[in-house]
């Protein structure tokens, strides 16, 4: 007779790797408690002091948000599972168009596999053609969303993003090719996509989306699909929809796992209805730091998708209200309920957030490299230290795995799960330098290291990629 506890990959560090726990039955709080006992260092992302849930983590009994109940008294029984769910870096009732545009011979031809189906038909594709999305990023989900809304015909689609194609986005943001490495994401964008319908228009944004420019960017569209990969934008994203009641597609992706709904839409909940405030910077880390498979944001990107051109169709049930859960290990979909927070600062019965705000701030990162100013190295500098010093430690928190791509040879690998049960290994007279693969982990670790005691710590600024672009040009890059 068990329970199964459902990890998120963000936690399975704390939990041994299992992603699946199996517990006996009782009531949530007494599962949650053998959990603490087993894996105590899970605790403290999921609990506060006090024994609460944090406000970042979300808990589900199979299909239900017990949030707002009290777990040490919810019970659950033989076969249930609960899901812990944290968060992963008001709209108009359908999208109706003032008139819709005619179609020529040649859209009736492209669209004709659209105009048969009796759910789109003529005035369907039309309504499309009339459409108007916008995306915000040409990346991993941003590109399968945008090549499938261009294919469908969506008239208008608008894209937001302010890099350049590099080599390491080819292996999964397929709007891109080799032959646009080193180009602005926006030209080579407009020029896969306009290739692909040269009769849809596309808008282009080449700026980071803040808060003084996003209600202007985003005024005029009818649906905006977030491919956004960092918790500022996210929420800054779902804030503007809901003050400019534009419905919200979601999607967001990790190694092998993608989430996706639609928010601030049709009385639904927003973004921050399902987490109220982000999680502590660095526990989610990026796709350049926790990798991500290249097919998995074209499943969840075409979810998206579908669900903006569902939107314009006004046809079918949207996930406003569900959260949809992928597993691409398991080939497993999953969907919890969602609901409305009544008490939601931005869109609740008593709403606080009426216009937008310092979203770095709000997320904890507004500051990061003022605040570690004083203790970040450049690699150049290590590398002279290394040459000029016998004191200098040089301690790689990357994963084994990315140790094996390349690694300094006089470094000592110490992942940085491991870090604080190997603290005796280092000596604290010795000038330690942590680096990782572009600089987020290592400050992780400079933080662990200072907690610990050790006062001659310091941190390699843009971690061994940095290395490889400006101390050694023979070493592999990933």
């Amino acid at each position: 007779m068990t329970v199964i506890v459902h990890i998120p990959t963000p936690l399975r560090s704390f939990t041994e790797g299992h992603a699946t726990i199996s517990v006996p039955p009782g009531t949530v709080g007494q599962v949650f408690e053998q959990i603490r006992g087993t894996y105590q260092k899970l605790s403290p992302h999921i609990f506060q002091e006090d024994g609460r849930l944090r406000s970042f983590v979300n808990v589900f009994v199979n299909d239900q948000d017990i949030r707002a109940l009290d777990h040490t008294e919810t019970r659950v029984k033989e076969g249930d599972e609960i899901s812990i769910i944290p968060s992963i870096a008001g709209g108009a009732t359908e999208v109706k168009p003032a008139e819709l545009p005619e179609l020529s011979h040649g859209e009736i031809l492209r669209y004709s596999r659209h105009l048969i189906l009796p759910e789109v038909g003529p005035q369907g594709q039309r309504r499309l053609k009339a459409g108007r999305v916008l995306l915000i990023g040409a990346g991993g989900l941003g590109s399968p969303a945008s090549l499938y809304l261009a294919a469908a015909g969506v008239g208008t689609i608008g894209l937001v993003d302010f890099d350049a194609v590099d080599q390491t986005n080819l292996q999964r943001q397929i709007v891109h090719g080799s032959s646009t490495v080193g180009v602005s994401k926006l030209d080579s964008a407009e020029a896969r996509l306009l290739d692909l319908n040269p009769h849809i228009e596309i808008e282009t944004f080449e700026t980071r989306l803040t808060s003084d420019n996003a209600l202007d960017i985003m005024r005029g569209f009818d649906v905006v699909v977030d491919g956004t990969d960092n918790f500022p934008t996210r929420y800054l994203v779902n804030d503007a929809c809901v003050l400019l009641r534009i419905p919200y597609v979601y999607g967001s992706i990790f190694r092998f796992e993608g989430q996706a709904s639609v928010f601030a839409h049709e009385g639904g909940p927003c973004y921050r209805c399902l987490f109220r405030e982000p999680p502590p910077p660095g526990l989610v880390p990026s796709c350049a730091e926790g990798g991500v498979l290249g097919v998995l944001p074209g499943i969840i990107g075409s979810i998206q998708a579908l669900e903006a051109m569902k939107l314009l169709l006004n046809r079918g049930d949207t996930l406003v209200g569900r959260l949809l859960l992928f597993d691409a290990l398991k080939l497993r979909f999953r969907e919890l309920k969602l609901r409305r927070d009544p008490e939601c600062p931005l869109c609740g019965e008593h709403p606080t957030v009426r216009e937008l705000i310092d979203y770095e701030a709000f997320c904890g990162v507004g500051e990061p490299s003022a605040s570690h100013a004083d203790v970040e190295i450049t690699s150049r500098e290590v590398a002279e230290a290394l040459h000029d010093r016998d004191d200098v430690v040089l301690v790689d928190v990357r994963e084994p795995f990315e140790w094996e791509i390349c690694h300094i040879e006089s470094s000592r690998l110490m992942p940085l799960g491991e870090l604080p049960d190997r603290l005796n290994e280092l000596d604290g007279h010795q000038t330690i330098v942590t680096l990782c693969h572009r600089g987020a982990r290592s400050l992780r670790a400079l933080e662990i290291l200072k907690a610990a005691g050790f006062s001659k710590v310091h941190s390699m600024r843009g971690g061994i990629d940095a290395w490889a672009a400006e101390v050694d040009a023979t070493m592999a890059r990933y």
